[in-house]
């Protein structure tokens, strides 16, 4: 029986913090978890190309925006179930038991990692604590977080939405509250909080968030987000 898990990442000049990615997703791969690894690129200029060779991932590349890399990815996806994961976010050991866990006993719904960020002091843990907490109140996760999605389930949804921004929150919504928290964090890069502040970058992501619910334009949010450096996606993920 053919592993059931496709491992989507979308990239954009990620090859400083993707070593780091892949590591963590051996552990998937010992445990007969991990189909195959999808890089979907959006034209970048480092050495991603070499990189997905040397790991024998399947690399696709088009357009930059990581709401279209990841449906592009998703459609060349083979497993049943995919997992959606971006090129900073590295999976704590024990992930792959809990994925395998939640395949058993929850076949139908959707799933998501706890929030850390590689950063010290209280304010990092303020913000991941919200995450989490929005997580399961509203089950509303970002895509930091990774998202585990049955096929079939991502299929009804209509998939990830080729917009500048939100494509993970348009995504969940549509899932209809059935996103579970598992129990192992996703451990994700703080460059734009490091960079503008834990305050002003965390009010800043509600403010758009709200705006997005409340029906605003996402491209026109997405010319106001800041950057985390030149070498990042065009403005299109949620923190």
């Amino acid at each position: 029986m053919r592993a059931p898990l496709s491992i989507v990442i979308p990239t954009l000049n990620a090859t400083a913090t993707l070593p780091a990615v892949l590591a963590a997703l051996f552990e998937g791969l010992e445990a007969g978890l991990v189909r195959e690894v999808i890089i979907s690129d959006g034209g970048s200029t480092d050495d991603i190309v070499a990189l997905a060779a040397e790991i024998e991932a399947q690399f696709l590349s088009g357009p930059a925006g990581r709401g279209g890399q990841l449906r592009r990815g998703v459609a060349a996806a083979q497993g049943g179930w995919v997992l959606a994961l971006h090129a900073d976010t590295v999976l704590a050991p024990g992930w792959a038991a809990a994925v395998l866990g939640h395949l058993g006993q929850y076949p139908g719904r959707a799933a998501c990692f706890r929030l850390a960020f590689r950063a010290e002091g209280l304010a990092p843990r303020l913000v991941a604590f919200w995450a989490n907490i929005r997580t399961r109140m509203f089950a509303l996760p970002y895509g930091d977080q990774g998202l585990l999605v049955p096929r079939a389930l991502y299929d009804r949804a209509g998939g990830y939405p080729d917009i500048p921004l939100m494509e993970d929150v348009a995504l969940v919504r549509r899932l209809d509250g059935r996103v579970m928290l598992l129990p192992v964090q996703a451990i994700t890069g703080a460059d734009r909080y490091l960079a503008r502040g834990w305050l002003k970058q965390g009010a800043g992501n509600l403010w758009r968030l709200l705006r997005y619910l409340g029906g605003a334009d996402p491209a026109r949010l997405a010319e106001r987000y800041p950057a985390r450096s030149p070498a990042d996606h065009p403005p299109n993920c949620s923190r």
